[in-house]
């Protein structure tokens, strides 16, 4: 038998046919309250089967969580690369591996079960001690057979604590839907039951320590993505035309969400998505027997939804008083209108919605600029693609990219390359975004369906075919027997608004010289060496500082 093993940054994908390589040494450089990553790598030949073990040790008080890496099936490519000049492997990741096996889930294992010619991967997550001091550390690998109980190999990781912590990023905002109607159908709870509860506080605190300080409020059952199942929050009854709100749920929800480490709330789309033509689909108590309040049809400014916002509005409001979250609110009338008709249609909604609710500010995900120009919304939530134009034009925005644009641009997508994903933070620390959404955090499903699909086999939506969904699009974690199994993609982003942070704390303007190549969303660095050297030079500012 021979086990190659070697020690490998978090931005670099190791796929089953990866070669073995030979690293001498491994160095990082990081803050004192930073979270940083870096795996270790085994390739065995010459066996059938081996079992391995890996054992990491650090510094007294530090946190060291290792996880091993899994593999997904991949059936295509999200991008074509053959356009000669344009599209080569730094903006497209698993050429000459897909389709086949690309690694991505992390399991909290810390064996493997390996055979001939096979590359298997060690994911190592650490957070320095709170009372870390700036210097030199190590922390030391070894790998062993598990069956013999021998010592294989051993590595070191040496890591250089900066005089400097990172605060919460303030000023931005970060967002990734997270969808309960999911939690319900995978694990099979009773709507909100004690289990849902549990699972939920469990996904709350996997989004913030994530580095996401909001989450999304289903008060309603989100009008997102085909009708799903009932996932209503608030309970409602009725007498005629007068209504009656329980907001236990809601109450609940907001507290497990604001001890997890949410700050900031998003709520449901009140209208339907793609056209903002219809009411939402209301339910009379949670949703149980999906007895409506009103017919599906019903027009978004008819009369009978008028009055029922007419009697909700004031009570939420009154509500996120009593809860001292106004301020830190988002709210939506429908997702991803375009178009001269949708344009009509978000009019007349949002006249309707200055009038029930003045004090209510909107955002809501669209990439024509008329929008913004009509201060229609709010706060505009851009695709990437267009971003740029609303702050040329000086309207306040958040961005956000989904299954496009793909190719050259930014995206986190299952062949997009990590060292590209990890450049997230910088772009969007480039421009004076106000915030970052994301419509996928957990969608298990079949695309428009309430039909799950088995996430560690599907990651189109089984829309890849037909609709041009993406490899990597539709989640950000797997579904665990008690919590998320988190993705490699979900750990690059969140060090990666990492970064944001430490520009704040180094007080990096985004007029500086650093920021010189990252020209767009499109054409940026997209390499390690050059966000290692970026950090280098917050820390570097800070040092001569002090």
């Amino acid at each position: 038998m021979l086990l190659s093993s070697w020690i490998e940054s978090s931005s670099v994908r190791n796929f089953v046919n990866t070669p073995a390589r030979r690293v001498k040494s491994f160095n990082l450089k990081t803050a004192l309250n930073e979270k940083f990553s870096f795996q270790t790598v085994l390739r065995m030949t010459g066996e059938w089967k081996k079992f391995f073990k890996i054992d990491v040790k650090g510094p007294d008080g530090w946190s060291i969580r290792v996880r091993r890496v899994g593999y997904v099936p991949v059936l295509h490519h999200n991008h074509p690369f053959l356009e000669p000049g344009k599209i080569t492997a730094e903006d497209l990741d698993g050429i000459g591996s897909i389709p086949g096996f690309v690694p991505d889930p992390l399991f909290d294992e810390a064996t493997v079960c390996m055979a001939h010619n096979e590359t298997h991967s060690f994911w190592i997550t650490v957070v320095p001690a709170e009372n870390a001091k700036p210097g030199n550390y190590r922390i030391e690998i070894e790998l062993s057979d598990e069956q013999k109980n021998t010592k294989l190999a051993k590595h070191q990781v040496d890591v250089a604590l900066q005089n400097m912590k990172i605060g919460s990023i303030h000023d931005f905002d970060v967002t990734n839907w997270f969808y309960a109607d999911a939690i319900f159908d995978w694990y099979k709870t009773d709507m909100f039951d004690a289990r849902f509860w549990k699972l939920f506080e469990a996904y709350a605190k996997d989004i913030a320590e994530h580095n996401q300080n909001t989450i999304y409020v289903p008060v309603f059952t989100p009008p997102l993505d085909g009708v799903k199942t009932p996932s209503q929050l608030l309970k409602i009854s009725h007498a005629g035309k007068t209504y009656h709100f329980d907001w236990s749920d809601v109450r609940k929800y907001i507290k497990i969400a604001r001890n997890s480490g949410i700050t900031h709330f998003e709520w449901c789309h009140l209208f339907t998505q793609w056209g903002c033509k219809n009411a939402i689909r209301i339910y009379e108590g949670q949703g149980k027997g999906e007895k409506l309040l009103w017919p599906p049809e019903t027009e978004a400014t008819s009369g009978i939804y008028r009055d029922f916002l007419s009697q909700f509005l004031p009570r939420l409001r009154q509500f996120l008083a009593d809860e001292k979250i106004l301020k830190n609110s988002f709210f939506h009338i429908s997702d991803e209108p375009n178009g001269d008709e949708h344009l009509e249609n978000y009019r007349k909604a949002r006249a309707m919605m200055k009038e029930l609710a003045p004090w209510m500010k909107i955002m809501d995900a669209l990439s024509d600029i008329r929008f913004g120009k009509e201060k229609l919304t709010d706060m505009p939530v851009s695709s990437i693609e267009h971003a740029t134009h609303f702050i040329e034009e000086k309207i306040p925005c958040w961005c956000y990219f989904c299954c496009a644009p793909r190719g050259r641009y930014l995206n986190r997508l299952l062949d997009t390359p990590l060292a590209k994903i990890a450049m997230s933070g910088t772009l969007l620390y480039r421009w004076p975004f106000k915030g970052f959404l994301h419509w996928g955090y957990n969608y298990w499903y079949k695309s428009q369906t309430r039909q799950l699909i088995d996430p560690f086999n599907v990651q189109d939506g089984l829309a890849w075919e037909k609709s041009c969904w993406t490899y990597g699009d539709t989640f950000m974690v797997y579904p665990g027997e008690n919590g998320p199994i988190d993705s490699i993609r979900w750990e690059i982003f969140g060090e990666s608004l990492q970064d944001y942070a430490l520009y704040q704390a180094a007080g990096i303007t985004r007029e500086d010289d650093l920021f010189k190549p990252v020209k767009s969303f499109e054409n940026f660095p997209k390499s390690q060496k050059w966000r290692l050297a970026a950090r280098d030079k917050c820390f570097a500012k800070v040092s001569r500082k002090k």
